[in-house]
């Protein structure tokens, strides 16, 4: 289930809430790029965090960043690249911890 914190008190002009992503992605997605791809539209959207392949099957990432450019992250997710077959995509949000910024990183 997707869940979205309720925003927090927020200075004026402090710009858009950042908020965290958490993201399972189930299916053919190990050896086909998905890691790559996913690093590249992370990049692309000006997010902070990282992606790994993890020993299920399953490729994990975490994204940080404004709650807009996370949404349509999500949805590039969903598609995948190409050559892989997504099956779930299984989305978490909360507060963010603080990746560091600039940089989203594959593991």
């Amino acid at each position: 289930m997707e869940r979205i914190p309720a925003s927090g008190s927020r200075r004026v002009g402090s710009g858009p809430r950042r908020l965290r992503l958490e993201v399972t992605v189930r299916g053919r997605v190990q050896g086909v790029g998905f890691r790559h791809f996913a690093a590249r539209q992370a990049r692309a959207l000006g997010l902070d965090g990282w992606v790994r392949n993890a020993a299920d099957g399953t490729v994990r990432l975490a994204a940080e960043g404004p709650e807009d450019a996370l949404h349509r992250f999500l949805e590039v997710l969903r598609q995948g690249p190409p050559w892989a077959e997504v099956e779930a995509v299984e989305p978490g949000y909360r507060q963010a911890e603080g990746e560091p910024p600039g940089w989203f990183r594959i593991r």
